[in-house]
């Protein structure tokens, strides 16, 4: 077997490393151009930290530190209380975006995908965040939440190096207490396969908050005629002689899917909101941060 050739190795490295460079600046100063006009609409919120203003009392649990123990609070009844102070250690956001080939779509030219458009979001959210204090993960990433110029760095080279897995819906880590989850994708799998993934980030204490990114056509069917419709993700061709009359029965279906997503989010205490490739991103990031700020503090 031959000796590897190190310098067309070393050159193909640098080459892509150069490709990629040349992608960044785009989306990261993208993102952040979205998130310093939402910014002005985003204030500061009380939440649970190692700050010295007393907040609340809480029932002590399993994993809290002894020092939060308030012995004097606790000495007038059964239950052992801790002592919470308002919020100002970062807490960590767990962020998701869906990599799969139906987010490649986009209906016309002059229209981000629907990957780019969750992936802008995301970004934005995540520096929004990161300049509030908090700490920001991407899940499937195997990297530990954290907040400072290197993270965002580091998670907008995920993403454009595509580095996420492809296979739909999230994993379910064990994620520290007070944590936050942000899904963003189509959200079209079958409900009850969403519905098993909030339960599972719920059943471990997380609340988290679904955005369904959709591009215009996929919410109007605006076709006309004899159509032949290709899946991205391997389903079989699909062809419609009129589309005009399947369209009410499309919008119905759609329509349905939607309320059912709004009904498992809120029967598990998340948020859930929509968001059309053809609209500006500020107005749902703001939305989104704001349900993020306004989500329990346990």
């Amino acid at each position: 077997m031959g000796k590897p050739d190190l310098a067309a190795t070393s050159l193909r490295a640098q080459h892509r490393s150069e490709a990629l460079a040349s992608r960044l600046p785009p989306l990261l100063v993208a993102a952040e151009r979205v998130a310093s006009t939402v910014a002005q609409g985003v204030h500061g919120r009380r939440r649970v930290g190692t700050g010295e203003t007393f907040w609340q009392y809480r029932r002590y649990e399993v994993g809290d530190s002894a020092l939060m123990i308030d012995w004097r609070q606790s000495g007038k009844s059964q239950p052992v209380f801790v002592r919470e102070n308002e919020w100002e250690a970062a807490q960590s956001v767990w962020l998701w975006t869906d990599a799969s080939s139906s987010m490649d779509y986009r209906s016309s030219p002059g229209l981000p995908t629907k990957k780019e458009r969750a992936e802008l979001l995301l970004l934005a959210l995540a520096v929004l965040l990161v300049r509030g204090g908090e700490r920001v993960a991407l899940l499937g990433s195997g990297v530990p939440p954290s907040g400072n110029k290197v993270t965002l760095n580091r998670l907008a080279m995920t993403l454009v190096e595509g580095q996420l897995p492809r296979d739909g819906l999230p994993a379910v880590p064990l994620l520290p207490r007070h944590a936050q989850a942000v899904l963003i994708g189509d959200l079209l799998s079958p409900l009850e396969e969403i519905q098993r993934t909030v339960a599972a980030f719920s059943g471990r204490g997380v609340h988290g908050h679904l955005v369904q990114v959709l591009d215009p056509a996929e919410e109007t069917l605006p076709f006309a005629g004899r159509i032949e419709f290709e899946g991205l993700e391997g389903e079989e061709e699909l062809l419609i002689p009129r589309v005009e009359a399947v369209r009410q029965t499309y919008l119905e279906r759609l329509e349905a899917h939607r309320d059912g997503l709004a009904a498992l989010a809120r029967a598990a205490g998340w948020s859930f909101a929509t968001h059309r490739t053809d609209r500006p991103p500020q107005t749902a990031l703001l939305a989104l941060h704001g349900a993020i700020a306004q989500a329990p503090k346990s």
